[in-house]
């Protein structure tokens, strides 16, 4: 009798853990615990039968006991063998997230398991990812604000110096300080605004517009800038958009104005209107150096700036500040490199009807 009960168990303990190891390989959570609600069905009725086997022949209930219980024994192994890999999986994603909580961005979850589990770590550590982003590029913010905001200081303050000094005509000076007050004024701006955009605290009131006034405009004060560099500025297309004029403008002035920086004398820089049924596409382009690879991808992204413009840029906020002013009036903006070359950056703005 007890020789049998053990062979019963020993069977028992068997086909549980052969049943485990098959329900650990599926791939996801729900298929595991569809496969142990089986179990726990399937295994007590096996049970069941096999005591009404041992009833009839051998007439002894101390084995229809032995059996029974090594069958809950065998479902509680199971159950144990699927639910410990999930618990430390969840465990595992716990500490990574209180990492993430108190400031550790290193942090990572291991990424494997069943389908939702995996699924979840990695959302964790993408998670973490653009929170590594966002505070690196803060901090590069901050010190390119800080850098370019000390720049005018320092000239605006040794021009003052030199007029207390009577080392110099004021008058001489008033230009210079002007400028220097502009790029102050410029620089604010574009942090206030990059602020509200972030902050989605940006309301527009948009109105049926034609963008080629708006394009003309916008050449027009940029064209003392291109007659310095030998740039020529062009014109073409028209089309009319629901949008905040004074926004688009803005667009526009911060495109033309990067794609300037990046043209060398005695190239041109044109901004093309191109209406379809749905959007009013705006195309800027120039004959510089093209769009290295990967920047067609970043150049929008918040801070971000290349390599090449650091020397002459700002705090690199303008082709951020596009984005966020083109998404909120409801268009969207990219760019490419042109096939006869230099760099061609469209935004689309959806048409007044």
């Amino acid at each position: 009798m007890i020789t049998l009960a053990l062979v019963v168990v020993a069977a028992t303990l068997g086909i549980g853990a052969g049943i485990a190891l098959l329900l650990r390989a599926l791939p996801s959570v729900r298929l595991q615990l569809t496969g142990l609600a089986l179990v726990a069905v399937l295994l007590p009725l096996g049970v069941v039968l096999t005591s009404g086997w041992v009833m009839f022949h051998m007439g002894d209930d101390v084995k229809i006991l032995a059996v029974a219980s090594a069958s809950a024994l065998a479902a509680v192994v199971v159950a144990f063998v699927l639910a410990w890999p999930i618990a430390a999986r969840l465990a595992d994603l716990e500490r990574t997230a209180r990492r993430l909580a108190v400031g550790d961005l290193t942090a990572r979850a291991r990424e494997g398991g069943p389908r939702e589990v995996a699924a979840v770590a990695r959302s964790a550590n993408e998670m973490a990812e653009n929170l590594t982003r966002v505070f690196d590029a803060r901090r590069e913010l901050v010190a390119w604000a800080s850098h370019d905001l000390r720049t005018p200081i320092a000239a605006m303050q040794a021009m003052l110096e030199a007029i207390e000094d009577d080392l110099a005509d004021p008058r001489d000076y008033v230009p210079a300080l002007h400028e220097q007050v502009r790029v102050l004024a410029m620089l604010v701006d574009d942090l206030f605004e990059l602020a509200r955009i972030d902050a989605g605290a940006l309301t527009l009131e948009l109105r049926s517009s034609e963008l080629r006034g708006l394009v003309d405009g916008c050449l027009l004060a940029l064209a003392p800038e291109a007659r310095a560099k030998r740039v020529r500025l062009e014109a073409r297309g028209d089309g009319t958009a629901l949008c905040a004029p004074e926004k688009v403008e803005r667009v526009l002035y911060n495109l033309v104005t990067n794609s300037l920086r990046h043209t060398p004398a005695d190239g041109a820089v044109a901004v093309l209107v191109e209406p379809t049924p749905t959007e009013v596409l705006v195309a800027v382009e120039d004959t510089g150096e093209g769009l290295s690879h990967g920047t067609s991808e970043r150049m929008f992204d918040l801070f971000w700036r290349s390599e090449t413009s650091r020397p002459r840029g700002g705090a690199g906020l303008g082709l951020a500040i596009a984005r966020g002013l083109v998404e909120a009036q409801g268009g969207r903006i990219w760019a490419e490199n042109r096939a006869s070359g230099g760099a061609r950056v469209c935004f689309a703005l959806p048409t007044a009807t």
